[in-house]
């Protein structure tokens, strides 16, 4: 199993902040590109973006070289989920199975919306809070099909095979069995999170209900053909910088070239205070 550590450049909570995930040797790597989707037959690799409970919005940046992990910016302003009552912060560790890609050019035909130009969301729904940048090995139980401002926004439920519960989680049917309410709260979550903001409540596709572990992985399969389209140039990326260390191909770089990608941005600085209004509670309401 590959090692994977990660450095951080300029402050946390800073517009600057950069967060670059780094291979078992120490050379810089592409979160999107160069981590395999697969860390062994059936079970996927996770980069962490958002640890549980917390706030900031952390993604990988598909618009700069390496893929580093940034916070979302909207407005000029840094973006941080709102505490939606009783729920603080994400309820689970978030974040992005690499290697794939929710193609914005294409209509899934069970959804009838197009991709959101991201990697396909993951939802790790263990005990252990992990860290920001993490790379975990995850089972895949089922997913939603979040509709979000007309895309196609898939929410992977999986959970660390290292979690205590992993062994009696097998398919989607299992969470309620062993973790009632869980699902129910986790569509709640992705509901109302944006309302705050003044937006209107998300909406799902499958009348909010999840989809079984095959069909899951079945999406995942289809995102990652998108990547691999995207890679090899077939599909336009719009922007997406394909800078890559393991590909071999003409968006590959060596060691050298990526740290040097990494030591163009200002070193890391002490971590900047959080809005004061960071830990407001939102009261909002479906009905």
């Amino acid at each position: 199993m590959a090692d994977y550590t990660v450095e951080e450049r300029g402050s946390r909570n800073s517009l600057e902040y950069r967060m670059f995930i780094k291979d078992g040797s120490g050379k810089p790597i592409s979160a999107m590109h160069d981590i395999p989707m697969l860390a062994s037959p059936g079970i996927y690799n996770m980069v962490v973006e958002v640890p549980r409970w917390s706030n900031a919005k952390i993604e990988i940046d598909l618009n700069s070289a390496l893929n580093p992990l940034k916070q979302d910016v909207k407005k000029g302003k840094l973006r941080y989920v709102a505490n939606c009552f009783p729920h603080h912060g994400y309820i689970w560790n978030y974040g992005a199975i690499p290697q794939t890609w929710e193609d914005p050019n294409h209509t899934d035909p069970s959804t009838n919306c197009k991709g959101d130009n991201d990697p396909i969301d993951v939802c790790e729904i263990g005990q252990t809070i992990h860290p920001r940048g993490a790379v975990v090995q995850v089972k895949v139980l089922g997913v939603f099909a979040m509709i979000d401002e007309g895309e196609t926004d898939w929410k992977v439920i999986a959970i660390d095979v290292n979690d205590p519960l992993a062994e009696n989680l097998n398919d989607i049917n299992d969470v309620d069995k062993v973790m009632p309410g869980f699902l129910k709260a986790t569509v709640e979550w992705f509901k109302i999170y944006k309302m705050p903001d003044g937006k209107p409540a998300n909406e799902f596709a499958f009348n909010a209900e999840p989809k079984n572990k095959e069909f899951a992985e079945n999406i995942i399969a289809g995102t990652n053909e998108s990547w691999k389209k995207l890679i090899s140039g077939d599909i336009d990326g719009n922007g997406i910088v394909l800078t890559n260390t393991a590909l071999n191909n003409g968006e590959s770089v060596d060691a050298g070239n990526a740290a040097g990608i990494v030591a163009q941005l200002p070193e890391m600085g002490e971590e900047l205070p959080l809005p004061e209004d960071v830990n407001k509670w939102h009261y909002v309401s479906l009905k």
